[in-house]
């Protein structure tokens, strides 16, 4: 679908012109990870809060706040529309039918989403979400989707219409040089990753359109609903940091049924595959750290497909992941990899190079940066060493800095996330592989770290 972008930006005059449209608008892997909290979790209570990772952009600032409470009052109006739940329902997902419960279905029919929390502090807006873990959790993309495209539109008025068309000139043409680098690389896959940092709705769906067209045999899909569902794309994802957060937390609370702080995030794990099928199963394992989650993993954890790969080096942690499989006996070479944090093109070639093939010596992943080197014999073969599929977000759905002709600062990245905070009323922790990422209380830090070790965890620049 081909929009004349510069003129839509620049022509709002409507009362409300909507940055969400449909509860299908998240990212895949939420309603997975709702119907797991739906039907083990039912009524555990928590708290979502954004969190702005880039202090010096004072959001609060930056937006109007009126604005803001708007879009998040019209997202309380949405509900699943009956042929979005009959595509859920009759769609195939990872090769598995039938994947959503028609009990979850008949739920999720009537769900709108409860009331948010919004004030101010310091320059940032304090956004809360509180009430039932299934009522709540879809929260999270949709405010991180319009906080993004807010700050967007406010760098949007800041330009006349000439303007804004040499802005998406120029960000089409940095697409497309990406495109050109990506093309033609054997066994190359990549997916979008982009919903919650994206420059704007319109903007990723043009972006996902030019994708399926130019690139069918990578680009494998999306991890936006709405855009599958519209366009007939892979919905792509599977789990998150939530799960084990709220179950650690219970586990710390004794409500785990007498599972420990270390066992909870492998019930995650053992809950999970009892659900979903043998696609599903990749496990997250960097929440409390991934060097410890795979030393003391259980056996039968080897046997699901693959890793996601977030917060660690993911050189380091895909060597990492791959010895766990080995070390357990498995065939890595039938493991899949998704590294997913901060990457761009160039990194996506890299990692393709290193796990997707063998480095001839004399080279490294660094000489790897567009398709013509897969084609040199003297550089690289075609072996892979695993599979492996990338998820690439910011720099795929909101690469815009530079791109206007005058300087506008609200059309840089920032690192913003909505990350579980509390759980029954006591405070959820994540450590992460970076100490720069961990969050919550810092004696419930300290007190989670005593328990899970700093082993490989390191100070790593937020890339987003």
């Amino acid at each position: 679908m081909i929009h004349n972008l510069a003129k839509r930006a620049h022509d709002r005059n409507w009362t409300l012109d909507p940055i969400i449209r449909s509860m299908l608008d998240d990212d895949w892997y939420k309603l997975a990870m709702l119907q797991f909290i739906w039907k083990h979790f039912r009524g555990t209570r928590v708290r979502f809060t954004v969190i702005n990772r880039t202090h010096s952009v004072r959001l609060a600032e930056v937006m109007d706040e009126a604005e803001l409470r708007a879009q998040l009052d019209h997202v309380r109006t949405l509900r699943f529309t009956r042929s979005e739940l009959i595509w859920l329902a009759g769609n195939t997902f990872y090769g598995q039918r039938n994947i959503f419960q028609p009990a979850f279905l008949e739920w999720l029919s009537g769900l709108s989403l409860p009331p948010y929390r919004l004030s101010r502090l310091d320059g940032q807006f304090q956004l809360d979400f509180e009430g039932a873990w299934e009522e709540v959790t879809l929260w999270e993309i949709h405010a991180l989707s319009i906080l993004s495209e807010l700050r967007t539109r406010r760098g949007y008025a800041r330009l006349d219409e000439m303007d804004l068309d040499i802005l998406f000139a120029r960000a089409k043409a940095r697409l497309w040089s990406k495109i050109e680098r990506l093309a033609g690389v054997p066994g190359l896959k990549f997916a979008d990753f982009g919903t919650r940092r994206r420059h704007s709705f319109l903007w990723q769906e043009y972006v996902l359109g030019l994708l399926a067209a130019k690139l069918p045999g990578s680009f494998t899909g999306t991890s936006n609903t709405y855009l599958a569902y519209k366009h007939n794309l892979e919905a792509i994802g599977t789990n998150a940091h939530e799960l084990p957060m709220v179950l650690t937390a219970l586990a710390r609370l004794g409500r785990l049924g007498g599972t420990g702080l270390k066992g909870a995030q492998y019930e995650v794990l053992r809950l999970w595959q009892e659900m979903y099928g043998p696609a599903m199963r990749v496990m997250l394992p960097d929440t409390y750290g991934s060097t410890q989650f795979f030393r003391d993993a259980p056996d039968w954890a080897a046997d699901w497909a693959g890793v996601r790969l977030d917060s660690k080096d993911p050189f380091t942690g895909g060597e990492e992941a791959l010895a766990f499989f080995a070390a357990h006996g498995r065939d890595p070479r039938e493991k899949l990899l998704i590294p997913s944090d901060g990457l761009n093109a160039d990194r996506i070639l890299q990692l393709h190079a290193t796990f997707g093939g063998r480095i001839q010596p004399g080279y490294t992943a660094a000489d790897f940066r567009d398709a013509k080197d897969f084609h040199d014999s003297r550089k690289w073969r075609h072996e892979p060493r695993c599979r492996i599929s990338s998820g690439i977000g910011t720099k795929l759905t909101n690469d815009f800095a530079g791109c206007s002709p005058v300087e506008v600062p609200e059309f840089s990245s920032i690192s913003l996330v909505c990350k579980v905070t509390e759980v029954e009323g006591h405070p959820a922790v994540k450590l992460s592989d970076n100490y720069t990422k961990a969050t919550g209380p810092a004696g419930e830090i300290k007190h989670y770290r005593s328990v899970f070790g700093t082993e490989g965890v390191a100070n790593i620049p937020v890339e987003v």
